[in-house]
């Protein structure tokens, strides 16, 4: 199985390829495709799938590994 996840900066995290997607439960989840977005900023309707809520509320997350700016009520690493 073979597979790339791509996150897109202030987007989804697209995947590609051969992979299995499961719920928390360990239960199948059908993509139905070989290419999906998966939710990064938690407001999509679809969830898991990215469903481009982001967009309305201007979502910010990087493409590398930096971290999102901290909004308020988040919780703060101890």
């Amino acid at each position: 199985m073979s597979s790339t996840i791509t996150p897109y900066e202030d987007g989804p995290l697209i995947v590609r390829g051969d992979f299995e997607l499961r719920t928390p439960e360990g239960e199948p989840i059908d993509p139905a495709r070989d290419t999906i977005a998966l939710c990064r900023c938690g407001r999509s309707a679809d969830k898991p799938f990215c469903d481009g809520t982001h967009k309305t509320f201007r979502f910010k997350a990087g493409a590398g590994r930096d971290l999102p700016p901290a909004r308020p009520g988040d919780p703060q690493d101890a």
